[in-house]
């Protein structure tokens, strides 16, 4: 991050409203089970899902592509919990020289449904237009519909 780079820069907001309660969404948030089935985009599943889901409490992530390409492993630690409300965490990617950011997913129920708002902080200007060039927000918004298809069968379950 250079001086005049600002947080606003930097910062990169998304928000998908659920019709799901926000426990259901905290716990396929925080659950393993539960990650395996809809993180990362369509066609790109977790194949290592570890998670220690406390305050210092550390995960490890990585995804396999459609035709057995797998992506860096990718991990951080919880930084802040607040049980059905709030989850703020790190993340970087096992690779040499690679940047910081920072996720607060923050759960506000009403009436029955849930808007989820992922605010990504990058360690830099640079890294943020990297991963939006990327497809960020794309694959961000495909996991988001497997989430939606995961919490309707948790709560008919």
């Amino acid at each position: 991050m250079t001086a005049s780079e600002s947080v606003a820069d930097r910062e990169f907001i998304m928000t998908r409203v659920f019709d799901a309660p926000a426990r259901l969404l905290f716990q396929a948030y925080s659950q393993p089970q539960h990650l395996m089935k809809w993180f990362g985009p369509v066609g790109w599943p977790l194949t290592l899902c570890e998670v220690d889901f406390r305050v210092g409490g550390r995960y490890r992530f990585a995804m396999t592509g459609p035709s057995g390409e797998q992506n860096i492993p990718f991990g951080g630690q919880y930084l802040e919990i607040v049980p059905d409300r709030k989850i703020v965490f790190d993340n970087t990617f096992e690779a040499p020289g690679s940047e910081t950011m920072v996720m607060t997913v923050t759960f506000e129920e009403a009436g029955g449904k849930t808007t989820l708002t992922l605010n990504t902080l990058f360690g830099s200007v640079a890294m943020k237009n990297g991963h939006i060039g990327g497809g960020f927000e794309e694959g961000t918004n495909s996991g988001f519909d497997q989430l939606a298809e995961v919490v309707a069968g948790m709560a008919s379950a």
